[in-house]
């Protein structure tokens, strides 16, 4: 952040876009080569203020840094990004098929440091909560989302435990939370929270990243063939398509305005994740992680409690409170394009670890009984139908002032033109947080004439 902010560095090193493969590192291959370097250093750093076995990380992190460039060259291949089969699937994957035939080796064991990873891109991924977008980003929006999150994670959450009698809470609470929230960002922060294993959060994930891609498929053309009205369409793929790249791409082939306040619903749902973790960190130290006869004290609360979130409120109003006033919306947008870049790296080497430190046998126990993917069916469907209400209410002129429409597109919309309007289009289906859209203001309900 530093580094960035004070202009030191200016744009991070990434894969480009490719249909054939010399175009994925034309003219970026020393660029590449110099975040890998840095990425050791500072892991590097963080280890041997851990553990003081800096060594053994930077001899193992080189390998582990390429199999993330190889999941990311994956990801970046035109089709597939328009697909939405972003960085986190090839990561995940690579990491179980090398698991489960070949085996891990024992090289690069001591660079597998998930945990890590995952928190230090939660750190990062909270500079992406601006606060002032909030308080700007309309009523209704704030109503559809703020309040049909917490109700299908409370759902979700006693579904699993008291229908399904599911003994795993933790599973349950991750599971619910990439439901409810906003996919993989939320089953990151809320596993880290609750102290998940890493195959219940493979699981979670793998689940979510799925889903996501039918549902942005699938969603707009439902909006279209019920005659839907395309702003509360627009809100209901909003709040229930859990990646927010997904979530542009399904809005933008309903009309540039549906595209912007399925965004504007799907930002102040992300801003839910670091308020879900805390919350869940509490429950967990307080209820959770406590025997029956024993309350935990104050200062073992504190041992207990994940820091990440401390880091994750910190850089959020340091984004939001000091550098945004002191250097300007436009500047800010420009830092937090290079940050949540290396967000997405550490989250990919957080994949790229848990893969490879899971098994396909322990995945297995979890999913035994279909009481997972019934949970997921059952909460998703609740989501849908509970969002559906929520945004016919806000934006449907029930509670709010209508929005008046402003563009559409007449073609009929079939399974298949989401994925071919993001290849015309070129828009990129596979960011799991953080997507600029712009002009969003526009279409918010204060600046909206009276219908």
């Amino acid at each position: 952040m530093a580094f960035v902010i004070t202009g030191l560095v200016s744009e991070i090193p990434n894969i480009g876009r490719w249909e054939t493969l010399a175009d994925a590192f034309a003219g970026r291959t020393f660029g590449i080569l110099g975040l890998g370097f840095a990425l050791i250093g500072l892991t590097s750093l963080a280890v041997h203020f851990m553990e003081g076995k800096a060594a053994r990380q930077i001899s193992a992190f080189a390998p582990l840094f390429l199999l993330a460039v190889t999941a990311y060259t994956l990801a970046n291949h035109v089709t597939v990004r328009a697909t939405g089969f972003g960085y986190a699937f090839w990561a995940l994957l690579l990491g179980l098929l090398i698991a489960n035939t070949f085996g891990t080796p024992s090289w690069l064991k001591p660079a597998l440091r998930g945990e890590l990873y995952i928190k230090v891109g939660l750190v990062l991924l909270g500079a992406e909560i601006l606060f002032g977008n909030i308080l700007n980003l309309g009523v209704p929006g704030l109503f559809v989302a703020w309040l049909v999150t917490p109700t299908v994670l409370f759902f979700m959450y006693q579904f699993g435990i008291r229908v399904l009698k599911m003994t795993n809470r933790s599973l349950v609470i991750v599971i619910a939370a990439a439901t409810s929230v906003c996919g993989v960002s939320a089953a990151i922060a809320v596993a880290a929270a609750a102290r998940a294993k890493k195959d219940e959060l493979t699981l979670a994930v793998g689940m979510s990243l799925i889903f996501t891609v039918l549902m942005m498929v699938i969603m707009p053309a439902l909006v279209r063939m019920s005659g839907m009205d395309l702003i509360v369409g627009a809100a209901w793929i909003g709040g229930t398509v859990d990646a927010t790249g997904a979530v542009v791409a399904a809005g933008a082939v309903l009309g540039e305005q549906a595209e912007q306040i399925a965004a504007v619903v799907k930002m102040i749902q992300n801003t839910l994740i670091g308020v879900v973790a805390f919350f869940v960190a509490v429950y967990w130290v307080t209820s959770i992680e406590t025997s029956d006869t024993r309350k935990p004290e104050a200062i073992e609360i504190w041992r207990r409690f994940p820091k990440f979130i401390i880091g994750f409120v910190a850089a959020s109003l340091l984004f939001s409170f000091v550098l945004t006033p002191s250097l300007g919306e436009a500047r800010v947008a420009d830092i937090l394009d290079a940050t949540s870049d290396v967000r997405g790296w550490f989250f990919c080497l957080a994949f790229i670890s848990i893969g490879l430190s899971s098994s396909f046998r322990d995945l297995r126990k979890h999913t035994s009984g279909g009481k997972p993917i019934q949970l997921y069916l059952t909460g998703q469907l609740f989501n849908l139908v509970l969002t559906l209400f929520a945004s016919y209410l806000a934006f449907g002129g029930i509670l709010f002032e209508k929005i008046p429409l402003q563009s559409s597109i007449e073609s009929n919309i079939g399974l298949t033109s989401v994925i071919q309007h993001n290849l015309e289009a070129d828009v990129d289906a596979t960011p799991l947080f953080y997507t600029e859209v712009q002009n969003w203001e526009q279409h918010l309900l204060k600046e909206q004439p009276r219908q």
